[in-house]
């Protein structure tokens, strides 16, 4: 199964609705909007849509309904993004292969376009035509709850003062499921919201949540390894960029070769967590093709 190839399918199904609701609504906001989709459309692995839309076949939901949620959880990611780089945060001049947005942009329009990148995406998921309001409002709420200061945002924050104060492993832990894991875990329940599972006691949502989590804990494992050992050219981004800013990672507490065993028994949980259901082949294969990759 050539994961790649259907990652990148998904990608360029997507890109039209990508396109068509970030179009500059009006000529005086041009540099605004020129800003938010330099960063939303530059590429990437699109990994969040992914299995928004995977989610949703897996459970037989109608993937219309999915690509709404898909913009949706892709402009809160391109976002995060942005801010990430600024030089306020990582201080990163390399995004994909490309300047990032405040190199290009400026600080002061690039933090504009993070900031409307992340409302684009609250509204579109809000206004899903192809889903029930309830259902709407609950995908919404889920983005808002995992992006903000109890999920994505408050990880970035143990994260920045980490900086100053090295953290136990268990912050470290905490801080990774936040920051990273909340939007790949939004993004799996997102996809169940598109079939019309909004229950959490319901056992398909359980094992999208139980997947997510260990995909989402393995993706950062191997992001750690990657800086350390990854080749700049194919990353598109420094490498050694965590030991330089005097970051704590997974490779403060361990040996790559640790890591790496840790993050390939995390997949394998996760893995289990949906293998029972019909037709979750290409969700197992994608969780060891994000624990082999090499960018």
């Amino acid at each position: 199964m050539d994961i790649s190839s259907l990652m990148k399918e998904n990608a360029a199904a997507l890109m039209p609705a990508l396109e068509e609701n970030l179009k500059t609504p009006d000529e005086s906001l041009e540099t605004l909007y020129s800003a938010m989709r330099y960063s939303a459309l530059s590429g990437g692995k699109r990994i969040r849509p992914y299995l928004v839309n995977r989610f949703c076949r897996l459970f037989g939901g109608d993937e219309k309904a999915a690509i709404p949620f898909e913009c949706a959880i892709e402009y809160v990611h391109a976002s995060s993004l942005i801010h990430d780089d600024m030089p306020c945060m990582d201080n990163d001049d390399l995004r994909r292969g490309k300047p990032t947005n405040h190199v290009v942009y400026g600080e002061d329009i690039a933090l504009l376009a993070g900031d409307a990148l992340i409302t684009r995406g609250y509204e579109i998921a809000a206004t899903n035509p192809f889903v029930s309001p309830e259902i709407a409002l609950h995908a919404t709420k889920l983005i808002l709850g995992n992006a903000g200061g109890e999920g994505m945002m408050g990880g970035q924050q143990i994260d920045l003062l980490a900086e100053r104060e090295k953290p136990s492993y268990e912050l470290l832990l905490k801080m990774h499921e936040k920051k990273t894991g909340a939007l790949i875990r939004t993004a799996a329940l997102l996809g169940c919201a598109a079939a019309g599972i909004i229950d959490e006691t319901d056992e398909r949502y359980k094992a999208a949540d139980e997947y997510a989590r260990g995909i989402g804990l393995a993706f950062q494992i191997i992001d750690d390894i990657l800086d350390v050992e990854g080749d700049a050219a194919i990353l598109g981004k420094a490498v050694h960029a965590d030991a330089k800013e005097g970051k704590t990672t997974f490779i403060s507490f361990m040996t790559p070769a640790k890591a790496r065993e840790y993050a390939r028994q995390v997949t394998e949980n996760a893995a289990d967590a949906i293998r029972k259901y019909p037709a979750s082949d290409e969700l197992v294969e994608f969780a060891y093709f994000l624990l082999k990759r090499n960018k």
